[in-house]
């Protein structure tokens, strides 16, 4: 634990919280150890942090097969806007058609 973190005692339920000092937001948490059996916190721990980390593999997969999604069609976006560009210089600036 370092200055930037306080741990506080709940209360209630006389949980450990380790607080963030600067964002103020919980950074962990842990049961009394009466409450859980044993070894159960370590598992649930270790799940979680599988999933995370299975969570963000999967969100940077989706990242980036949405970024090459946007590069592949990024010459039609553009061939339509340099279209869209021409017909409205084709136009002139009053509205009507050029000729």
């Amino acid at each position: 634990m370092s200055a930037k973190q306080i741990e506080v005692t709940c209360p209630c339920c006389a949980t450990r919280l380790t607080v963030d000092v600067l964002t103020s937001k919980v950074m962990r948490q842990s049961q009394p150890p009466g409450d859980a059996p044993a070894g159960a916190e370590d598992k649930d721990r270790w799940t979680s942090a599988q999933e995370r980390v299975r969570d963000r593999t999967t969100a940077g997969e989706d990242k980036l097969k949405s970024a090459l999604e946007y590069e592949r069609t990024k010459g039609k976006r553009f061939d339509d806007l340099f279209d869209k560009a021409k017909d409205k210089h084709v136009r002139g600036t009053d509205g009507e058609p050029a000729g």
